[in-house]
């Protein structure tokens, strides 16, 4: 026999090894359970700027975590500083403006209130002849000046309100978009990667960083119709990783997809490929206890998951039994410079 053949031998007695060691380890369900593959997920934030400019900072390292609201990235904001001063400045001119306008209606209006009574003396002594009806005419004619000046002046009082309150609007509106260029995160997430570095320019929405939000965990299956048609929201559920088999994570059923599907190349079931699926969410829902499971968590891990669908008092297989955080033996992800 020759040593092609040795070998060849071998790799075929390894993969019919490992076939029915993946068939023989996979737990045995009882009535009312199914199960299928899947990978963990985490659900993906990203950090995107809101307006077009260059990158000043971008603090977290991949594998950091950050709080909800912690900066995470600023943008160089000079040009829309040195327009909010602008802006500002055009508050404080048009706010001088008002008090100018308004010491001048006051003194127009102090004028007017003098020739009202100018005219209406003489036009009581016009009767007299005290006053000539012409002297009268000039008096009238002072009111009417009076009235038109003070007319204007209240305008320019109108118009140095309206400059304060357009100025305001902008300068509000330029310390937003100033504000709006510090990038905070939106929860607290773990980063899994920098997509653009201190110095860079980035667009309109460009995307800064991504995120993991570690509080946010699941996974799909794809379970045969005779499962799904009977599987609940909010069934229990077991989430089973290949890297830790023997530490089930409790779970949640919280979607069940309403139209059935084929299953995908990527996801396999006990059933042949052409039977039609439905797409189930397991999502790890106890958000203390997931908690104490972030720094353990990988996305993309494959594993199983299981539901109960008949029974919501049967017990789960001895296999599924869920363990404390403590006894499961993962290592930690993240970064040296963890917080």
């Amino acid at each position: 026999m020759s040593k092609k053949t040795v070998i060849l031998i071998v790799v075929v007695v390894a993969i019919i090894g490992g076939v029915a060691w993946w068939f023989l380890s996979k737990p045995k369900l009882p009535p009312g359970f199914a199960g299928g593959n899947g990978r963990l997920e985490a659900q993906q934030v990203d950090v995107a700027a809101k307006y077009a400019g260059r990158l000043k900072t971008v603090i977290p390292h991949e594998g950091d975590t950050v709080e909800e609201g912690e900066v995470v990235a600023t943008i160089d904001t000079e040009p829309l500083e040195a327009q909010l001063r602008a802006s500002k400045a055009q508050i404080v001119e048009a706010q001088n403006n008002l008090r100018t306008a308004g010491a001048q209606v006051k003194s127009t209006q102090a004028q007017l209130n003098l020739a009202n009574k100018q005219y209406k003396r003489a036009n009581e002594l016009v009767a007299t002849g005290a006053v000539s009806a012409q002297e009268r005419d000039a008096d009238l004619a002072k009111v009417e000046v009076a009235q038109a000046n003070l007319t204007g002046y209240q305008a320019q009082v109108t118009r140095a309100r309206s400059a304060i309150d357009a100025a305001t609007a902008e300068s509000e509106r330029l310390q937003a978009e100033i504000n709006d260029n510090t990038l905070k995160a939106p929860r607290r997430a773990r980063v899994q990667s920098r997509m653009a570095e201190p110095g860079e320019v980035v667009a309109q929405g460009g995307k800064v960083l991504s995120l993991l939000d570690l509080s946010d965990v699941y996974m799909y299956v794809f379970l045969p119709t005779d499962a799904a048609g009977k599987v609940a929201l909010g069934s229990e559920a077991r989430i089973v990783l290949d890297a830790a088999p023997q530490y089930p994570i409790g779970a949640v059923v919280s979607f069940v997809s309403p139209n059935a599907q084929f299953t995908p190349k990527t996801v396999e079931t006990a059933e042949e490929r052409h039977n039609l699926t439905f797409k189930v969410k397991l999502q790890v829902n106890n958000k203390e206890k997931l908690r104490q499971f972030e720094p353990y968590v990988k996305a993309g891990l494959p594993g199983m998951g299981y539901v109960r669908f008949l029974d919501n008092n049967a017990d789960w297989p001895a296999m599924l039994q869920v363990k404390p955080v403590s006894e499961i033996p993962w290592a930690p992800t993240g970064s040296s410079s963890q917080k």
